[in-house]
Order: structure tokens, then sequence, then C-alpha cells
């Protein structure tokens, strides 16, 4: 176990370096995650705390190939099945999360429903959204769109509830959060508002459940 841990803090400390280097290497970056298993990848991904590091990593994928909803879910997974990322995001407190969504039965492969797991969901609200292809996007080729909201969620999940009430209105409302991808399973969007980018990040590590 501690040897484990050591590994997986070098992990940490590596991705780091990778990203405080003048020109982040994005082959470098991608070698160095794929290579972790899936609770490495999210210990990783939660040691970039802060703005800085994760605008690196958002400009460092940027001339990686343009990502689709199938990028991000297979289409042979199972419909009615959620689907995890486990993500950091750039913001000053509370920055662990969960995205979790699942492909409606019956419904097109690259479009999906989900919320926002988060510790103080209670007072920002669950942040549904639906999860969609954005081939003219000007910042990625699939987002997270708070500005559309799915039918229903999975048993056990929150109430749906609008994203322009209450204090989610300050967190998901009018955002959509555009999509790249940095390794296998490791995923980077960056938050919109109105059509204009809010320089805020946030890291996913993809977790298929079986």
């Amino acid at each position: 176990m501690l040897l484990r841990f050591r590994a997986v803090s070098e992990a940490g400390e590596e991705f780091k370096r990778l990203l405080r280097a003048p020109e982040a290497n994005p082959k470098a970056i991608r070698a160095l995650l794929d290579g972790l298993d899936l609770q490495g990848r999210i210990e990783a991904v939660r040691s970039l705390q802060g703005r800085r590091l994760q605008r690196a990593l958002w400009r460092a994928v940027e001339s990686n190939p343009r990502v689709s909803v199938c990028d991000l879910v297979p289409p042979d997974y199972p419909s009615e099945r959620p689907v995890v990322f486990h993500g950091k995001n750039s913001l000053p407190a509370f920055t662990n999360f969960e995205k979790i969504c699942f492909r409606p039965e019956g419904g097109p492969p690259d479009r999906l429903w989900g919320y926002n797991e988060t510790p103080i969901k209670g007072v920002i609200g669950p942040g549904y959204y639906v999860l969609h292809d954005t081939p003219d996007g000007r910042w990625g080729g699939c987002a997270f769109d708070y500005t559309q909201m799915p039918e229903r969620g999975l048993a056990g999940w929150p109430a749906i509830r609008p994203n322009s009430a209450g204090l989610s209105r300050f967190i998901y409302d009018a955002t959509v959060d555009y999509m790249r991808q940095v390794a296998a399973d490791v995923f980077i969007g960056q938050a919109t508002r109105g059509g204009g980018e809010l320089d805020t990040y946030f890291v996913v590590v993809r977790e298929l459940r079986g």
C-alpha cells in the first residue's frame, strides 16, 4: 500500500511537472496517465489544484483530434447504465465532483442525460445537463450543455430542477462545457456562458461500469 501511494504521488508530481514546462507535451501527458490504473488517474487528476495548471492542460491538448460523445461514452455501452466521470475543477473550493450520465433506452448514441454529484448539490442544485455533439463548436466537438434539460434521470437520482432556479443560476445556468481529450480515459473541459469563455476548467476521468 505504501509503495502504491508513493507511486501515485510521484505520478501526480510528474503530471504537474509536465504542465509547468514552457511547452507541455501532450504525448508525454497521455503516456503518463494511460500508464496508471483508474484510481491512480483519479488521484493524479485531482492533484491539479487551481486554474493555472488546468489552463495549461487545456491549451496543451488543443491540437488533439476533436472528440465526440461516442469518444466519451462508446456507442456500444449499455443504455440505462450510468457512466461516472470523476472530476476536479479549477474553482477555489469544493473542487472534487462527479459527472454521472447515461444513454436513454432507444436514444441516439450521441446524446446522453446526466447531473453533477457534488458535496454541496443540496445548496447549488444537481446541475442537470445534456451531453451532445457540437460539430461546429469553437472550443470542442462535444459538450455538457446546461441550457438543455433531460427528460428524466435514473432511479435514486435527485429531482430535476431548472438550472435557473436558486443558487444553480450562478453555477450552471446558460453554461456549456466544451470537451477535449487528454488520454484514453481522461478529458478536460472549459466552461462557457453566453458564447464567451469563462477561463474555468475541469478535468475528468471516465469510469465505465461493468
